[in-house]
């Protein structure tokens, strides 16, 4: 419909398929991330944990999983990010991309800083590695929108919460807090397991979300997963779309100007 544009929020675990009876050592294909993301026929789509992090910090270029979906999307501009490199990664999910029907500018990135909270990971002690934002502007029917996407640390799996540790959180509402007059996404698996605190400290600053009740984490029931805007788009509908392609949800929105 004219006036109106579909966002896609999703957490692709490096194209690890959900498997019930041992999700730690399902299968990578990303021929079923492609397939999640095709059916959605999303305008802007924002993806984090698209490749998979390797040992001692080494960051493969190019991409190769951001590579086959800039080349398998065909009619999207792009952009993606690693965070810093850093030599404590673990083996998960790291790395953020945006696409967009509409060609992307003004790109950018900021470093989030974790703090040093020790863990146990398989009998080592560590600490977490930094998180990353980025953003772009683009055009769509004559209005330019502002998209950011975020990947914020998971402290309810350190033992602590963000609401004790809220630096990564407050540096994105600072960021949010500069946009003036644009219509603005932000979009993420923020991380939160508690989210009504996340919900409330974006609400101040005139954002909101497209919805907070529905789980979007297979692992546990947690709302971790976001989409949220200014008051300069109006929300249509949104759904919260299972799929065994990761063990996140993918989250759909459709938005109107106001």
């Amino acid at each position: 419909m004219k006036n109106r544009f579909r966002v896609l929020q999703f957490n692709m675990q490096f194209g690890q398929i959900w498997d019930e009876s041992d999700p730690d050592h399902a299968p990578i294909r990303l021929e079923e991330t492609l397939k999640e993301i095709r059916r959605h026929d999303a305008d802007v789509i924002l993806l984090q944990e698209v490749e998979h992090a390797q040992g001692g910090g080494t960051q493969v270029q190019p991409p190769p999983n951001y590579t086959r979906l800039r080349q398998e999307l065909a009619g999207y501009d792009s952009y993606f990010s690693y965070p810093k490199s850093d030599p404590r990664e673990l083996p998960f999910g790291i790395g953020l991309a945006i696409f967009s029907r509409t060609p992307l500018r003004d790109t950018m990135r900021l470093d989030l800083p974790s703090p040093p909270i020790e863990f146990d990971f398989y009998g080592k002690k560590t600490t977490p590695t930094d998180r990353v934002l980025i953003g772009a502007k683009t055009t769509i029917m004559g209005r330019e929108v502002q998209l950011f996407n975020t990947h914020l640390l998971a402290f309810f799996m350190l033992g602590s919460t963000s609401t004790a540790n809220p630096f990564q959180r407050n540096r994105v509402a600072e960021l949010l807090s500069t946009v003036k007059a644009t219509p603005t996404i932000l979009t993420g698996d923020f991380n939160v397991s508690r989210h009504q605190s996340l919900i409330e400290q974006f609400g101040r600053i005139g954002f909101n979300p497209v919805q907070q009740n529905e789980v979007t984490w297979r692992r546990r029931p947690y709302v971790l997963d976001h989409i949220f805007h200014n008051a300069w788009l109006w929300r249509v509908s949104c759904t919260v779309q299972p799929t065994p392609a990761s063990d996140h949800h993918a989250l759909v929105a459709d938005f109107e100007f106001v």
